[in-house]
């Protein structure tokens, strides 16, 4: 049985509407150990034909037979092995990677077959020393000669023992003496070892060492000669000896593909030769990793001040309510005056049942406890006094000042000692009040702490159930309070029940009805912060005419801010990271044009589509770790001088980076590098392979 036959093959290209015929009804058989010349003038066919059989092109009519098995029967899985193993490249123009060494050159076709690094270097070095080139295994396509280059061409078609060498003008780019070195080596291989070797040439020379013509005209066979007086080279077999010795059968062999490693290892080769390219499409993709991270910081940072301010002031297992200023649904009322909307008793009452029946609704078996020693109700009063409430002191000097309060607190149960200003401040009792530091600063004291212990006369005009109530006290500054959203206004805070007595006391001596104050805050001691929020929610929804304190409204609000505040920066790093997706597709799709040739030549010894896409993927793939590594690095040193700066200048770092946004910069860069290296992976699998080899 013939080694390859070929029966009424036709060849048609197509330009536009007309149609050119390439091949026309060419039958050709070949042995095992023949050594063909193919010849003709440029256009005659003779180049389309070895890519038909080297199962470049499958686009033709007739029958192209390898050991009795029809090319085009065969799947791209079935080509693509039938390449790796079965033929032998050897092209013109080399064909070389020229960023890979030499002996990333040769062994390239066992790195698809995922051959072990040791053995598949040692075939190579082997080969290599066998046609010359030991000392160059670690140069570049470029250091060496244009024979070089082409014995080095042969070994690469050589590595893994093919049945059949293809040379596509051999020697057509070599001088006098190389073409004479390149042409005795192919004879020896088709001699020695009984392969089957094809040259396409146009040369005489190469034609006379021959065992057979055939020459192509038109794309029609006009000669088919076996020249009768062909002697066989004699040759030591040491070249033949170290392919067999290297090589199993290939029936013996288990099926293997390029690995996720190799692949690995030859991307990065690929990434390192253009590596000022690589490295600044890196530095622009980590450029948006670090705009986003400090963006997150930044949203962190502030979010996180603004909660530790809340903290300051509030208790997550204390739900706070006050009136709203508006009826159960949603209409404003009128104001009394300066005083805060108060709650009756019965009212109390009523909230108390409805949130121990929407907690009972909920599952949740804590109670609302309005009387009694187990109580967790207790009450507050904010009252705005806009100038009718003053504290009169005696300064260092001996003059007596006044200073005017802006706003009455009584001490929400969440203070205590451990959020006052100074380390001798306590929590004010009977007699006593604390005031915020914006107060203290008009009393011209050398230190604020000094203020504390200080008696000062407390002046308060209350308007109450339209009388006014005047309260003039004795009293003893006893802590600096500076934890509210409010700490730069003239607040006073003053204790409950020492308050309710002091109207009382007053109310007594003006001859009226004595009632106290009544509360305009609930402060509900729960059991957790899922039972606050509980509360919290039933409050928000079901009643308009109630709402949280002032300050917890305001911490809300700040917190909705920064939490809105923190999606636009990440929306804005998102876009960022967008545009740098784009970026990389750009670059990766450049450079398949700029590497069409090279993916030619994989093709050529066997890649399959899925390598190539793996080869270009990996690329991206360490694009997006590179840039990762880059941005997290440049993003803490960054992070670190603003919290730096921050402490400096304003007293705190409105910045806070997160554990997770160093997984998240990953993990973005990587989806973002992969996704945009899909589209340019595709494209370079389903190039041609013939129209890869031809393009400059």
């Amino acid at each position: 049985m013939a080694e390859l036959e070929i029966k009424n093959v036709n060849k048609n290209y197509t330009l536009g509407k007309t149609k050119f015929k390439a091949l026309e009804n060419i039958n050709l058989s070949f042995e095992k150990g023949e050594l063909v010349s193919i010849m003709g003038e440029s256009g005659s066919g003779k180049s389309t034909l070895m890519n038909l059989i080297g199962g470049l092109d499958s686009d033709y009519e007739g029958n192209i037979s390898i050991d009795g098995k029809d090319l085009k029967s065969f799947k791209d899985k079935q080509l693509d092995d039938y390449r790796k193993k079965k033929i032998g490249f050897v092209f013109q123009s080399f064909n070389l990677i020229p960023h890979l060494s030499i002996l990333d050159n040769v062994t390239i076709a066992l790195t698809l077959s995922n051959v072990k690094e040791s053995e598949k270097n040692k075939r190579a070095i082997e080969i290599l020393t066998k046609l010359g080139l030991k000392e160059h295994i670690k140069k570049k396509p470029t250091q060496l000669s244009g024979g070089q280059k082409q014995r080095v061409a042969i070994a690469r078609a050589l590595i893994n023992n093919p049945d059949i060498i293809l040379a596509d003008e051999p020697t057509g780019a070599l001088d006098s003496e190389t073409t004479n070195q390149i042409l005795n080596l192919l004879k020896e291989i088709a001699d020695d070892e009984g392969k089957l070797v094809i040259m396409v040439t146009h040369s005489e020379k190469v034609a006379s060492i021959s065992s057979r013509v055939v020459e192509i005209s038109d794309g029609k066979i006009v000669r088919d000669e076996k020249i009768k007086n062909y002697q066989k080279k004699k040759t030591s077999r040491q070249l033949i000896d170290t392919i067999n010795s290297n090589n199993e059968p290939s029936s013996s062999k288990k099926e293997k593909h390029l690995s996720f490693i190799s692949a690995l290892k030859l991307s990065f080769h690929n990434m390192w030769a253009s590596k000022v390219k690589n490295i600044l499409m890196a530095i622009g993709v980590s450029i948006s990793l670090i705009a986003l991270i400090i963006m997150l910081s930044f949203g962190s940072g502030l979010t996180g001040y603004i909660d530790d301010l809340a903290k300051d002031y509030s208790d997550p297992t204390i739900a706070t309510i006050s009136k709203s200023g508006k009826d159960r649904d949603g209409n404003k009322l009128e104001n009394n005056g300066l005083l805060p909307n108060m709650f009756e008793q019965e009212e109390i009452t009523k909230i108390v049942n409805e949130l121990n029946n929407h907690l009972e609704i909920n599952n949740n078996n804590y109670r609302v406890i309005e009387n009694g020693e187990e109580s967790n109700l207790s009450y507050g009063f904010i009252m705005v006094t806009m100038g009718a409430g003053t504290i009169n002191f005696t300064t260092q000097d001996g003059k007596n000042e006044t200073s005017m309060i802006m706003t009455t607190y009584t001490t929400p149960p969440y203070y205590d000692e451990s959020k006052l200003l100074t380390e001798n401040s306590k929590i004010c009792a009977d007699d006593e009040i604390m005031l915020s530091s914006a107060i203290v600063k008009l009393m011209n004291l050398e230190k604020p702490e000094d203020a504390i212990g200080k008696k000062v006369n407390l002046k308060i005009s209350l308007n109450y159930n339209n009388s006014i109530i005047p309260i003039d006290k004795e009293v003893t500054i006893s802590g600096l309070v500076d934890v509210s959203v409010f700490s730069s206004m003239l607040i006073m805070y003053v204790d409950y029940n020492y308050l309710d007595n002091c109207v009382k006391q007053a109310q007594e001596e003006k001859g009226q009805t004595v009632t106290g104050i009544r509360p305009s805050h609930l402060y509900i001691k729960t059991d957790s912060k899922e039972t606050t929020d509980l509360i919290n929610n039933y409050i928000s929804k079901n009643r308009k005419d109630l709402t949280g304190s002032v300050e917890e409204e305001l911490a809300s609000m700040f917190s909705e801010m920064m939490s809105t505040f923190s999606i636009a920066l990440a929306v804005i790093g998102g876009i960022s990271l967008f545009v740098a997706m784009i970026m990389i597709l750009v670059v990766l799709y450049m450079s398949v044009s700029e590497r069409t040739r090279e993916i030619g030549v994989l093709k050529s010894i066997g890649a399959r589509k899925k390598d190539i896409k793996l080869i270009f993927s990996t690329e991206s793939l360490l694009v997006g770790i590179i840039s990762a590594v880059v941005g997290i690095t440049l993003s803490l040193i960054i992070c670190g001088v603003l919290t730096i700066m921050f402490n400096s200048l304003i007293g705190f770092a409105p910045i806070a980076i997160q554990w997770y946004y160093i997984l998240l910069a990953l993990g973005l860069s990587v989806v973002i590098s992969v996704l945009a290296g899909l589209y340019p992976a595709s494209k370079a699998a389903k190039l041609d392979p013939v129209e890869s080899l031809r393009h400059e």
